[in-house]
């Protein structure tokens, strides 16, 4: 890829268009994806991690996958959820048109692929799902999770999948420390060398503690 890196606006390494089978939501897709975004050529076992260690999501609202890249996160959520709205939010333009790729392939009409800034500002979300940049650095993935996670609903959760050596234990220490009061955040699976944290917005009145499941 040269200089480009997945978080890279406009990828300027050469697209390489190639269609790889995956199972998402208990189908199996075909799906396209290019060089210049993250995991090209198979399901990340990140993802792979987050998606067998997270509850379905809600059925209605709005939902986000943050940082979607090609999108396995995306489609996830919306064959499951056909009556939500799902977000799919990256910088790079290139994952994000090929979101759009996939979503019209498979006929998901509600999936929104956005630069952040074009998310509109009232929106909030029942339910955040991400597989987050950590290669980004740590100033600018705290940036995104401090602009992104308080938008939650409330009662809500985000889920975030963070591999161990990457710092999975320092960053659920920060948001711990972060967002307070009002959030809670817990480690609820270990998987491959992956983490799964799942950071709750209360309500009002608060709710009860969670549970680790």
């Amino acid at each position: 890829m040269g200089s480009d890196h997945y978080f890279t606006a406009a990828p300027a390494s050469p697209e390489n268009l190639r269609t790889i089978r995956v199972t998402l939501a208990g189908r199996e897709l075909d799906v396209t994806t290019a060089g210049g975004v993250f995991s090209p050529d198979r399901l990340d076992a990140g993802t792979a991690v987050l998606l067998a260690n997270m509850p379905p999501v809600p059925p209605g609202g709005h939902l986000l996958d943050l940082g979607s890249g090609w999108g396995p996160i995306t489609l996830s959520m919306a064959l499951a959820a056909p009556h939500a709205t799902v977000w799919a939010v990256d910088v790079n333009e290139r994952a994000l048109d090929l979101v759009r790729r996939n979503a019209a392939a498979h006929g998901l009409t509600n999936v929104n692929a956005s630069l952040p800034q074009d998310v509109p500002a009232d929106v909030t979300f029942r339910s955040i799902r991400s597989n987050p940049p950590i290669r980004v650095g740590k100033n600018e993935l705290h940036g995104l999770l401090e602009k992104w996670i308080p938008r939650l609903d409330e009662r809500s959760d985000a889920w975030l999948v963070v591999q161990r050596n990457l710092g999975a234990d320092s960053l659920q220490r920060w948001i711990g420390a972060t967002f307070q009061p009002g959030f809670s955040v817990y480690r609820t699976a270990t998987a491959k060398g992956y983490r799964v944290l799942k950071v709750r917005k209360h309500g009002t009145p608060p709710t009860e503690p969670i549970s680790v499941v």
